[in-house]
């Protein structure tokens, strides 16, 4: 079972977000060619349902091209004036420089596996990065908003006790924290029956469990037909240095 978000949740949350804010939009839609990609592409293209014919646009590119500058430009050609960049950090970076080099200004969304500010914003440039919107259902560690956050306060005092070297602004301790947070949850279910087939079971029966590091409203479900521990998100902007949370937490659950 894996625990971040699955990408078709990714999908049909940006697609929830585009129907209300912007029903008469033209998208379209950079993706890598590859079940990352393709399932971010089949999560938008469900979500909007009998709107999907918004997306008037797609291209796909693969891992190995040295850049996406045909891809852009083949998407600017086609007038959307929104652009989804479902892309890994070297393409994510590429994706942004070329849009601005062609002075195109679409509503920007880049998938969240590529929304860092440090290993693709930064290297793009800050300046034409500025109102790129994404998702994301963590709290950043590096956002000195959540200093007083009580959550956050624990995951900060554990890393000081056991894992000094490692810095709460860096994502993955973000996301290993939480993962074990919900490991330990599963074994507490578990009681004193540790076989793998009650763990499994325990595994698939979370209820709105919330580890420090999730953002408010965002919950951890499962059951024995969804093994999906996290289906919400909530959007994102960047401003000036770092990403601000906007709006509700946005459901993106794929199965029952």
């Amino acid at each position: 079972m894996a625990w971040q978000p699955p990408y078709q949740s990714e999908g049909r949350i940006y697609a929830a977000y585009l129907a209300k804010e912007r029903p008469d939009a033209k998208i379209a839609v950079l993706y890598q060619n590859d079940d990352f990609g393709k399932d971010v592409l089949k999560g938008l293209q469900d979500g909007l349902g009998d709107r999907a014919s918004m997306i008037v646009a797609t291209a796909s590119y693969e891992v190995s091209e040295p850049t996406i500058d045909s891809q852009i430009i083949t998407l600017k050609a086609s007038g959307a004036d929104v652009l989804i960049s479902v892309t890994t950090p070297k393409s994510a970076v590429q994706a942004i420089r070329k849009t601005a080099a062609m002075n195109w200004k679409p509503l920007y969304i880049q998938g969240y596996a590529s929304a860092s500010v440090g290993s693709v914003l930064k290297p793009a440039g800050l300046d034409i990065s500025q109102g790129i919107l994404s998702a994301y259902y963590a709290k950043d560690g590096s956002d000195p908003q959540w200093d007083s956050d009580e959550g956050m306060q624990r995951f900060t005092a554990f890393l000081a006790k056991y894992a000094p070297d490692y810095s709460r602004s860096d994502i993955s301790t973000v996301y290993g924290y939480g993962v074990a947070q919900a490991m330990v949850q599963v074994l507490r279910q578990s009681g004193d029956d540790l076989t793998r087939a009650n763990v499994m079971k325990q595994a698939a029966n979370l209820t709105n469990f919330v580890p420090d590091i999730v953002l408010p409203g965002i919950t951890l479900d499962t059951s024995p037909s969804d093994h999906y521990p996290i289906e919400q998100l909530q959007m994102m902007r960047f401003r000036v240095d770092k990403w601000e949370m906007f709006g509700p937490v946005i459901s993106g659950r794929v199965s029952k």
